[in-house]
């Protein structure tokens, strides 16, 4: 054991690591929850749930590395890539979650709110958030609900070699828009669509997928800002928003 290693905190939750153990600390008890039956009801690899003392979730570290970063070029093989769109075609084929996901309107009201702030604020150009805006349009639409991840980064998928070995960071799973788990897989990322596609197996709407990353973009810049981190850095949200110009 080498200490105490901080993987992320902010004031809504942290995450430190103590050898193999990742500990999670959450104010939040229902958000534990849902990680907790989440994982317990997913049918891809998820962390071992060690004990559970509130507000403190103990899971096993899975084995393996993160499929990549956000910013920086990913090391893994095609083959892993693809894994990773299998997993994500088996999630989104399980039985729904009993507890409901955001709705459309919710998501919409979200929008409106976060492209005002960031207008009336300067954060951003005007013509960088109206064009967003405008391709964020193809993700409103119906959807028939699926098991969806709800946070897929990434950073919380990891694979050995061409092996999927595990996904964490259950606490947003909910049902949804099965579009939105492969647009936040391979945001920033877009050159790895095609082989997420090829291992999730059918046909989806490319249109939808551009139109979710323009939509989590602009959705999380307030907050990533306000919890210390930095959407600007290269290859982020902010550079996602700028590549659909």
């Amino acid at each position: 054991m080498d200490g105490v290693e901080v993987v992320v905190a902010h004031n809504e939750r942290a995450t430190l690591r103590v050898g193999d153990v990742f500990l999670k600390v959450d104010a939040d008890q229902a958000r534990i929850e849902v990680e907790v039956e989440a994982m317990a009801m997913a049918p891809i690899p998820t962390p071992e749930v060690l004990w559970r003392k509130p507000p403190v979730l103990a899971l096993a570290a899975v084995p393996g590395t993160a499929l990549g970063r956000l910013g920086e070029p990913s090391t893994a093989s095609p083959a892993a890539w693809a894994a990773a769109g299998a997993a994500v075609r088996l999630l989104h084929d399980a039985p729904l979650p009993p507890w409901p996901g955001r709705s459309l309107d919710e998501i919409a009201s979200s929008l409106d709110a976060e492209c005002a702030w960031l207008l009336t604020n300067g954060v951003l150009p005007t013509d960088l958030v109206t064009r967003n805006r405008q391709v964020a349009e193809a993700a409103l639409r119906p959807w028939t609900p699926v098991f969806i991840h709800g946070d897929l980064q990434i950073t919380h998928v990891f694979v050995d070699g061409d092996e999927l070995t595990g996904v964490i960071d259950w606490s947003e799973a909910a049902r949804g828009d099965a579009l939105f788990d492969l647009a936040t897989l391979t945001l920033g990322h877009e050159e790895h669509l095609d082989d997420v596609l090829a291992g999730y197996g059918t046909d989806v709407d490319l249109d939808v997928i551009r139109a979710w990353w323009s939509l989590r973009s602009l959705l999380v810049v307030r907050w990533l800002a306000e919890h210390g981190f930095d959407p600007a850095s290269p290859g982020c949200e902010i550079d996602v928003l700028r590549s659909r110009m």
